[in-house]
């Protein structure tokens, strides 16, 4: 049997496993697993500026593409408390991911030694499992129940400790013979998916909501047949966003208070049955649930037990991977059309469609400063459906959830129940990690871009190309709008005269001056006439020199974004859009 530290042994590990992107800094307590990554050369890494950073990398990495687990390592004490926030973003959206941290001597803990904490106890909440490793022998055996847990039923974080006496102890361990543990995820029967597809056929205006399991599952293309078999349209939710191209006819637009379409509330509004599918019913989609469940029957398909019912009892609930359930009912679906028994739903799409072609909202402003909207218009014409759009919280992203268009699955990458501030930049640098040759473009305002704005420099240095869009309204505005219930306008300015840059219009930080000095290219936008060259010549530039390229949009500074507490209360805050001409972008979803 061949001998070798338990380090070693890990990092043999990681790459049966597939898992071979990490992203983290050394510290003395990790040193000897850098060391064992080191000798195996297998394990690429990116060297982040902060562990926070290197936490959302991996998360980033690991939704970017089906199967990926972005690795996170660091040293002891605060860097794993560090990435607490980056474990919490990829629990809360069930993200695989595998943190790794040093530790004191296992003599050593429960002394107060330097930088001695209970990472695992603190990490316990937002992960599958966190443990500290105290004897080297169950090394291989903690990273094997690591992975098994990753994967199966509803996916999510892991964090294993290593005291670096454990790292560097010799155990007996054979890489040739490993084999990763089973992976365990339910299905549906077919007496389940007979009974779903009979509710839905007794309905006369049914939806699917397409949560953000289809994704995880690698269901979408099922789901379309679905749909398209059944003739039922899909409203995505935020993390399902993408399981149907926004084009598609069946596509209702998405539900919710929040991030949503004034069509796809409309017509939620409308409907007489939902049939929700790897969806955990979240409350900016739902909003008050007397006015969500009114009038409406709900079954509800999820990977996780206690999912089911755990917002509100479904009238049947199915616990199922989502693409074994969708699966089995394609193929229930086909028998029953080819049967002739399916109902007809053209009326009902059609009214659908109709809703779509008639409740947009408006873009086409010409205003300076410039309106929020009128760049997402820009940003629909100037980036394809190929993009894949990294963002986390904020007027930003709520705004960009309403304007903007994804076509493929994981082309929307978003933090949604945690949506910590600062999120976006490191994420978009572990999707452009895991996908070179993806146009990639992140969406920040200007509060969540100056939260790991040191991260800029992994992408210089690195060379990690991606196209970073601050709307900059010197504002928390989402904190901002929502301070209008209290009537006062309270700490929430980030405005000030800086006086390094005196023709900055008052707007405070310098972002074109901050990007330039980590090391990237950046343009600053004050008028929308000129946001289609700025975002083509972003394209360009971060292709020529392989480097993070932001463009800095300077908005007029308060525009209120629409949302309510309930789907048939939400404040629209513009005219409603009479013409074409009005939302060019909303009307390329009909040509």
């Amino acid at each position: 049997m061949p001998r070798m530290r338990a380090v070693d042994a890990a990092v043999a590990i990681l790459e049966k496993e597939g898992a071979t992107q990490a992203f983290g800094l050394p510290g003395a307590a990790i040193n000897p697993f850098y060391d064992a990554m080191r000798r195996h050369g297998g394990i690429r890494h990116v060297l982040a500026r902060h562990m926070e950073g290197a936490s959302h990398m991996a998360d980033g990495f690991s939704r970017a593409a089906p199967g990926n687990i972005g690795i996170c390592v660091g040293t002891s004490g605060p860097a794993g408390t560090d990435m607490i926030t980056g474990l919490y973003a990829a629990h809360a959206d069930s993200v695989p991911m595998l943190c790794i941290t040093g530790q004191a001597p296992v003599a050593k803990l429960d002394k107060e030694d330097f930088q001695a904490v209970d990472i695992a106890a603190i990490a316990a909440p937002v992960t599958k499992m966190a443990k500290t490793v105290l004897e080297a022998g169950q090394v291989p055996g903690v990273l094997a129940q690591a992975f098994q847990l990753m994967r199966s039923g509803r996916p999510g974080p892991v964090l294993i400790d290593l005291p670096v006496d454990v790292q560097t102890a010799e155990i007996e361990f054979d890489p040739d013979t490993y084999e990763p543990l089973p992976v365990l995820r339910p299905a549906a029967t077919r007496a389940q998916v007979e009974k779903a597809l009979d509710m839905l056929g007794a309905a006369e205006r049914p939806l699917v909501v397409a949560g953000g399991g289809i994704v995880n599952a690698g269901g979408e293309d099922l789901l379309v047949e679905l749909a398209e078999t059944l003739d039922v349209p899909v409203v995505p939710t935020l993390m399902g966003w993408g399981a149907i191209p926004d084009d598609h006819r069946l596509a209702a637009g998405m539900v919710g208070i929040q991030t949503s379409q004034r069509y796809g509330n409309a017509t939620f509004l409308e409907s007489d049955l939902v049939l929700g599918v790897g969806n955990r019913w979240a409350n900016r989609h739902t909003g008050g649930l007397d006015t969500y469940r009114r009038g409406r029957t709900f079954i509800h398909v999820d990977i996780e037990p206690t999912q089911i019912g755990r917002v509100f009892a479904p009238d049947y609930g199915i616990v199922s991977d989502a693409k074994a359930f969708l699966a089995l009912a394609v193929e229930v679906a086909r028998e029953r059309r080819d049967a002739g028994v399916l109902p007809d739903r053209s009326a009902w799409v059609e009214a659908t469609a109709a809703r779509k072609r008639e409740l947009g909202r408006r873009t086409d402003f010409t205003d300076i400063p410039i309106k929020p909207q009128r760049v997402y218009q820009e940003m629909n014409r100037a980036f394809d459906r190929d993009t894949v759009y990294v963002t986390t919280i904020g007027l930003s992203q709520i705004a960009g959830a309403q304007h903007l268009h994804v076509y493929r699955p994981r082309h929307w990458v978003n933090a949604g129940q945690a949506g910590p501030l600062g999120w976006t930049g490191p994420a978009a640098l572990g999707v452009a990690t895991a996908r070179p040759d993806a146009e990639v473009v992140a969406l920040s305002g200007d509060y969540d871009f100056q939260f790991m704005l040191e991260e800029l420099a992994v992408g210089a240095q690195h060379h990690l190309p991606y196209v970073h869009v601050v709307v900059n309204n010197a504002y928390l505005g989402l904190i901002r709008q929502s301070q209008r219930a209290f009537e006062m306008d309270y700490h929430v300015s980030l405005a000030f005269e800086n006086i390094n840059s005196p023709d900055g219009g008052g707007y405070g930080v310098d972002h074109v001056k901050v990007a330039e000095a980590l090391g990237c290219k950046a343009i600053r936008v004050t008028d929308p006439e000129d946001l289609a060259t700025a975002f083509t010549k972003a394209q360009a530039t971060a292709q020529e020199f392989r480097v993070p390229v932001v463009v800095e949009v300077i908005l007029e500074r308060v525009t209120n974004i629409p949302m309510g507490a309930e789907l048939d209360g939400v404040n629209e805050f513009e005219d409603i859009v009479l013409s074409a001409e009005d939302s060019t972008s909303a009307a390329a979803l009909l040509d």
